[in-house]
């Protein structure tokens, strides 16, 4: 099977079930910021040293996989495949990743920067994409699009798991937090 078909080459693409639509649709803006967090993700676990991250990190992918494959289904035109709905359980266990990372972090005074130790800062660079790919999914739901709300649910809880997950693993690198400051208070 070759790589390329060529078919996109007009600035179209087709979504779940055969339609064809532009490539600049919200539609693919929605999944393909999704896509771009998976790819953001996967730098991530090349630079996690607990493997508890890396596997958790991993099965975020896949129900990133769900998420897309749920944003490329006309559901006007077509069911959506249950392979590509996303769960109360799915949304659970990001919110009880969450609960356990916090349990490792000192609680939070300061607003924080992004950075820290490599690892750190590329889950703030995930926790922004992932925030990004959220408007783009309200942006279609807005739009007249049916977006069921446990999509919106879950990536917006997952934004939140990047911002604790970075704590924790600047707590696990020895790094403190960056603080931000106001420009003021610090003269």
């Amino acid at each position: 099977m070759k790589i390329y078909t060529k078919t996109g080459d007009e600035g179209q693409t087709s979504l779940v079930g055969g339609q064809r639509v532009s490539k600049t649709c919200e539609r693919l803006e929605s999944y393909g910021t999704i896509d771009e967090l998976c790819s953001h993700i996967g730098l991530l676990i090349t630079y996690c040293d607990a493997k508890t991250d890396r596997d958790f990190l991993l099965s975020l992918q896949g129900t990133l996989f769900v998420v897309g494959g749920y944003l490329a289904t006309d559901n006007s035109r077509r069911d959506v495949r249950p392979g590509n709905i996303v769960t109360d359980e799915m949304v659970s266990d990001v919110e009880r990743e969450i609960d356990a990372l916090q349990e490792t972090v000192p609680p939070l005074r300061l607003f924080i920067l992004p950075g820290g130790c490599r690892s750190a800062a590329q889950a703030h660079v995930c926790r922004t994409v992932c925030r990004r790919a959220e408007r783009e999914i309200l942006r279609l739901a807005e739009s007249g699009t049916q977006v069921d709300s446990q999509v919106i649910r879950y990536v917006n809880r997952l934004s939140d798991y990047f911002f604790v997950l970075a704590r924790k693993l600047n707590v696990d690198a020895g790094v403190e937090d960056i603080v931000w400051r106001r420009k003021d208070a610090q003269e």
